[in-house]
């Protein structure tokens, strides 16, 4: 389907008015363009407009003209249609989001994701133009390189799905009426479970409020664009100066959002921060995103003495007093009016983090005021069923059937080699395909290079060489990954290895923890809620929630290994069945 045609011109008003004089289409047909500068880091815009002529020349007058663009390439195709435009738009500003050599201008008032007539067939033409595109020097990467890069997936220009959407609508209209009444304080939580896109909104909300609180006055705003409605003055006056932070409590995950940031107009890295670094901040803030909040941690024995130095210190700052009873998520809340908390429960993973009663009065007390948004479509697993809900049952033992996934590869493998294997044909077939595992074995190999972590079935494997960015660290094939390398991150083939730490009593059959199997340290102390009484149902709780998110990171497929011989035959049945 390659009939388009891509004209290039300098961004001059004579170039546009020769152009435009040669041909009836130059100026009244949907079409697709492309402003760019010069550079390593260059600036470009993407439009699509039914007058082409008409927008170049608003362009040349407003301001655009004062962002060093040099060259205008306009996709024309007889076949174009507004919707198909629309769509062509988004597909470029979110590959080009995610080009190193790129930096995006264009807006975030929502992109288009909508269904029209013939949609695949035309966004096969889509990677056409992107290639041609690429053979000009706009592009310096694949398609399939840039889907499976951070830059992409962490993206703030996103065609969000209809709840989505609707929820940053609720969110942002909640943080402009709490603008307007200085003095009072909310707390606004998006709940949802693996895959539905809660980072996606945290990132988008961020640079929409950036832009709404940025635009130019005359600046042509799509008007039947999905959040063009905020973009008026009395918002723009409210938000020009906003005080946000994106606070993030992994490490590998906020890392990653910081070089996404980094590479977005009117964002800065400096605004994601972790929990402690919020807290002891020379401002306080108008709104603070927490993403992960689950991962929040309370008043517990933290990862060194430095940081339990530093939580005496914080509470002591904002409280008065080092009270047990203060958590980070407490901190938060004293050092900004207004909170959005994204979470899910089912994801807490060690003693320290935030307790159930804490989440449980957090999402009550939203729901009270309106301010809870429950996300539900699945956005990262492409299987037909609920296969979130189907892994949960099977890790709480409870008797399930397995639903039809379509064409989503869920596989059970008795031989760690052979799962190696196909996770390495995959990596060449597809890229970003990983091995991950429970915290089963000590992490010998931190301390001595040489040495090997875990050694089943004659694969002698390591655990991830680095905490940051380790799905696309060199050495992330031949090693495998954590549950502290992998929450919020995608891939788009796991490789499960679920360790003795879990398994089956031959006594009761029920699915029950090994407390001996499991070596994190940190997460079987008793701290936190739990300091006086750690129990292996606790315990279970923590492990099942672990497995529960290494089981739900793959988009295309999971392929599972199984430890225990109990556990092994029980989910062997399970998964090669078929409904």
């Amino acid at each position: 389907m390659t009939e388009f045609t891509i004209h290039q011109l300098r961004f001059l008003r004579k170039a546009v008015d020769t152009w435009g004089a040669r041909a009836d289409e130059h100026s009244d047909w949907p079409v697709v363009y492309v402003l760019n500068g010069l550079g390593t880091a260059k600036k470009v815009y993407v439009g699509e407009t039914t007058r082409a002529q008409k927008r170049m020349r608003q362009h040349l007058a407003g301001p655009k003209k004062d962002e060093g663009l040099r060259t205008i390439r306009v996709v024309v195709d007889e076949r174009f249609n507004k919707s198909v435009c629309l769509d062509l738009e988004s597909h470029l500003i979110e590959w080009f989001s995610a080009e190193t050599t790129a930096r995006v201008l264009n807006r975030n008032n929502g992109l288009t994701g909508a269904q029209y007539y013939d949609r695949e067939v035309y966004r096969e033409s889509f990677r056409d133009v992107f290639e041609a595109l690429r053979a000009e020097g706009m592009f310096t990467r694949s398609i399939p390189q840039i889907v499976n890069s951070d830059l992409f997936k962490l993206s703030p220009f996103k065609a969000l799905n209809e709840e989505q959407a609707i929820a940053v609508s609720d969110i942002v209209d909640g943080i402009l009426e709490g603008l307007r009444n200085p003095g009072i304080k909310t707390t606004s939580v998006v709940q949802g479970d693996p895959g539905t896109g809660k980072t996606i909104v945290a990132i988008f909300l961020m640079k929409l409020l950036a832009d709404i609180g940025d635009y130019v006055d005359g600046e042509d705003i799509e008007p039947d664009s999905m959040f063009s409605e905020f973009f008026v003055p009395e918002n723009r006056e409210l938000l020009k100066d906003l005080r946000m932070a994106l606070v993030i409590p992994q490490q590998s995950l906020r890392k990653s959002v910081q070089k996404v940031f980094r590479k977005t107009l009117k964002l800065t890295p400096t605004m994601v921060m972790s929990p402690f670094q919020l807290a002891e901040s020379d401002t306080d803030f108008d709104l603070v995103v927490v993403d992960e909040a689950h991962r929040l941690s309370q008043r517990s024995n933290q990862a060194s003495g430095v940081q339990n130095k530093k939580y005496r210190e914080i509470n002591s700052a904002l409280f008065g007093h080092d009270g047990t009873q203060f958590t980070q998520l407490d901190w938060i809340t004293a050092r900004s009016a207004h909170q959005l908390l994204l979470l899910d429960g089912q994801q807490t993973v060690r003693p320290h983090d935030l307790p159930p009663s804490t989440l449980s009065d957090v999402i009550t007390g939203a729901k009270n005021e309106h301010r809870h948004f429950r996300l539900t479509t699945q956005m990262r697993v492409n299987a037909d069923a609920d296969y979130v809900e189907f892994i949960r049952a099977t890790l709480r033992g409870e008797d399930v059937t397995r639903p039809d996934l379509g064409d989503y590869d869920l596989r059970f493998f008795a031989d760690l080699g052979e799962m190696r294997d196909a996770i390495r044909a995959k990596d060449a077939e597809v890229g970003l395909s990983r091995l991950l595992a429970g915290y089963a074995w000590d992490w010998v190999s931190k301390k001595d290079r040489t040495a090997y972590d875990i050694d089943l079935d004659g694969q002698r494997l390591r655990w991830n060489s680095t905490d940051k960015d380790w799905i696309n660290s060199p050495r992330a094939l031949d090693e495998v990954g954590s549950i502290h390398t992998v929450q919020g991150y995608d891939l788009n083939y796991a490789g499960v290895i679920i360790g003795p730490d879990l398994r089956v009593d031959p006594t009761s059959g029920a699915i029950v923890a090994d407390r001996e199997s499991y070596r994190d340290k940190k997460g079987k102390e008793n701290t936190g809620h739990l300091k006086d009484a750690f129990s292996d149902d606790d315990l279970l709780v923590f492990i099942r929630n672990i497995y529960g998110v290494l089981l739900t990171r793959g988009m295309h497929g999971t392929y599972v290994y199984v430890c225990d011989p109990g556990l092994r035959a029980r989910l062997r049945a399970l998964l090669e069945s078929h409904a």
